[in-house]
């Protein structure tokens, strides 16, 4: 981070009028200039730059919204800061009052300098001038008489850029868990499970009951996360008790949205889990991206209170669960243990797939249903135990790995026809779906993609 002199940031804001000048000229319409108010010699750094990038991906999904379009955009990242400089295609006051409602939306806003130039080149004032970064008087006053030191409001900017990072990422994870949500049960075919074509082996639930059921968690991830960050310098243990009241919430939630009906329970503790290990890992600067370390996170959050569950059910020896009663029987522990034991089969088996269908071009949609497959063929859906007994689930998985022997990327017709068997026994592989909706949550993550 290198200090500038008064003489470069001069210069940057000669250069930024004559660019203006020339983009007057060329298009004839009103400016969108967008800098952030960083006082003092450091004008960029990892922090101030995710914090411009927040308010661009702000700015540009209030101009899409409004199909608004922007010409010759160009952004620019220096020592003397960062800028966004476009033409638009709206009158110069409608661009005023959208650019003052995202500054005037969050604290970290009043970080933001959305300046619109009509295009007779006159700068529009504000309609009420900006607050004190440091004590919150209205007006100049504090700037004027300098009455706080430079120490005292770069400590404020960075107040206020953590803060609003920490809960745009907050809300960045909400979406994205619900958007893997909504696919997961989007996702056809997939055997045996609720999809766009039919229930499954479900008489209980439609792909209108996962839809409701995803609405009403929203929230609830970002709360995992904002959790998980606020107790990151606690023991996991700790932290993940207190996560737990709000996953008992996220349930009351889902059985009233779902009538009833249970959804999402593997869901609310996979990813709720998860989320939580993201707010840990939670840096503002560049929050951690990469699904491994979120793996291990999830697992030293939960492990503790898992390995006690486990250990209670074995004391008392008696299921009061199938899950549980599965586990008496044969160690089989089902979601919990997958997550506990760091999302082996996310990890190493259903990401990669996920991915590399991606990447040979394949479709969203039938990239999810080859992760699915091949979270089938492990044989380690309790679910499908629990339903099928152990004999006909091995049976099934070992079809589906002879399968995946001949050609990893099934053709959709023989999916749909191994749907067609899962129906006829009852056979449906809940546990897969939600691991499948954690792949695609980390992708995204990974990709920041909303």
């Amino acid at each position: 981070m290198r200090e500038v002199t008064l003489q470069e940031v001069l210069d940057a804001r000669d250069r930024r009028a004559e660019a203006q000048r020339q983009l007057l000229a060329q298009h004839g319409l009103p400016l969108l200039s967008f800098t952030m108010n960083i006082p003092g010699p450091v004008k960029d750094s990892p922090l101030i730059r995710r914090g411009f990038e927040e308010g661009l991906r702000r700015l540009d999904g209030a101009l899409s919204a409004a199909g608004i379009a922007c010409l010759s955009r160009s952004v620019t990242h220096a020592v003397t800061g960062n800028e966004l400089l476009c033409a638009a295609d709206a009158p110069a006051e409608t661009l005023k009052a959208l650019c003052t409602r995202i500054e005037e939306g969050s604290p970290m806003g009043r970080l933001f300098d959305m300046d619109v130039i009509g295009p007779d080149g006159r700068k529009l004032a504000r309609g009420e001038e900006r607050r004190c970064l440091v004590c919150g008087a209205k007006g100049r006053c504090c700037a004027s008489r300098r009455l706080h030191s430079l120490a005292e409001l770069s400590a404020a900017v960075e107040k206020l850029l953590r803060q609003g990072l920490l809960e745009a990422d907050g809300e960045r994870a909400d979406a994205l868990a619900t958007r893997a949500l909504l696919d997961e049960v989007a996702t056809t075919p997939k055997p045996g499970l609720v999809d766009r074509s039919n229930n499954g082996s479900h008489r209980d639930m439609t792909q209108e009951t996962f839809e409701k059921s995803a609405a009403a968690l929203r929230g609830y991830w970002r709360d995992c996360f904002l959790t998980g960050a606020a107790t990151a310098a606690q023991p996991p243990a700790e932290a993940f008790a207190a996560m737990r009241p709000l996953g008992l919430e996220a349930e009351r939630r889902m059985l009233e949205a779902a009538l009833g009906v249970n959804t999402h329970k593997g869901a609310i503790f996979t990813l709720g889990t998860v989320c939580g290990a993201l707010g840990r890992l939670w840096r503002a600067e560049e929050p951690c991206p990469e699904p491994e370390p979120i793996a291990h996170s999830a697992a030293a959050l939960c492990a503790e209170a898992v390995e006690a569950d486990f250990a209670a059910v074995k004391k008392r020896g008696e299921g009061r669960t199938a899950g549980e009663r599965l586990y008496l029987q044969s160690g089989l522990r089902g979601i919990r243990g997958e997550v506990a034991a760091g999302l082996p089969a996310v990890l190493d088996c259903a990401l990669p797939v996920l991915e590399a269908c991606l990447e040979e071009g394949m479709s969203r949609n039938d990239a999810g249903v080859t992760a699915l497959l091949h979270l089938i063929a492990r044989g380690e859906d309790t679910n499908m135990i629990k339903r099928g007994g152990p004999v006909l689930a091995e049976e099934t998985a070992a079809r589906v790995r002879e399968e995946l022997q001949k050609n990893s990327r099934p053709a959709m017709a023989w999916v749909r026809e191994l749907d067609e068997c899962f129906i006829r026994h009852e056979l449906s592989p809940g546990g897969c779906a939600d691991l499948l909706a954690v792949c695609y949550f980390l992708h995204d993550w990974k990709t920041m993609k909303e």
